[in-house]
């Protein structure tokens, strides 16, 4: 006669008693197996090739078949007297990158940094470039674009010619000031963008012209992140 196996020692301990029992007898059931992650269930009887867990019949409340050495100890198969696997937690995602700032534009008016008709700054002037040069402090700037704007007074060609000339009035003094020459570009607008729109329309004069000062000006915009 060919010797038992561990396996079928094992299988017999358990259900031998039953088949004798009478009514516990009764009860015993085709079994299902359900798959575990856990490699070797040593507080049940398993599967020796993939270490799935025999347990009863769903009519039966699928108790797991449990060894002769078993105690509360081997307890850790999912679904097996009250054990649950807690799941590990996910990670944190990683926080998206901060999107880069919108440019940040700043109008100086043009009459504050010159003299009317001239692209000399004046000492008012190179006060407020210097605040907003110590104002850059901190921020990771790409690029600073100064565009000069003019009135409507005068030959259009000239007035081309002063708004181009103001914005680089402005950038010789900003690189004097500390800031890279290749990240200032300057550009000229000359009379093509007024702000005033028509509400000038009618004057003339000295009235004319001070109506027309949001027009003379110079934007400054930059582009970075602070």
């Amino acid at each position: 006669m060919n010797k038992l196996s561990a396996k079928q020692k094992l299988i017999g301990m358990i259900i031998l008693p039953a088949f004798f029992s009478g009514t516990v007898a009764a009860q015993v059931a085709p079994i299902d197996r359900y798959e575990n992650d856990i490699e070797k269930a040593e507080g049940y009887v398993t599967e020796d090739e993939n270490g799935i867990v025999w347990r009863n019949s769903p009519d039966l409340g699928h108790h797991c078949w449990r060894t002769g050495y078993w105690d509360e100890s081997l307890a850790v198969v999912e679904g097996c007297d009250g054990y649950e696997k807690i799941a590990e937690a996910e990670p944190e995602p990683e926080p998206a990158p901060a999107p880069p700032a919108p440019p940040e534009k700043l109008t100086f008016s043009a009459d504050a940094l010159f003299d009317f008709d001239s692209d000399v700054l004046k000492p008012n002037g190179k006060i407020a470039l210097d605040e907003f040069v110590r104002g850059l402090e901190g921020v990771n700037y790409d690029v600073i674009v100064a565009v000069g704007h003019a009135d409507r007074i005068g030959n259009p060609d000239y007035n081309q010619r002063l708004s181009v000339r103001r914005a680089e009035s402005v950038k010789a003094y900003l690189v004097s000031r500390g800031i890279p020459d290749n990240r200032i570009f300057t550009e000229g607008k000359g009379e093509t963008q007024p702000v005033t729109g028509t509400t000038c329309d009618g004057k003339s004069g000295a009235a004319l012209k001070e109506c027309l000062r949001p027009d003379r000006r110079v934007d400054v915009e930059v582009a970075g992140t602070r």
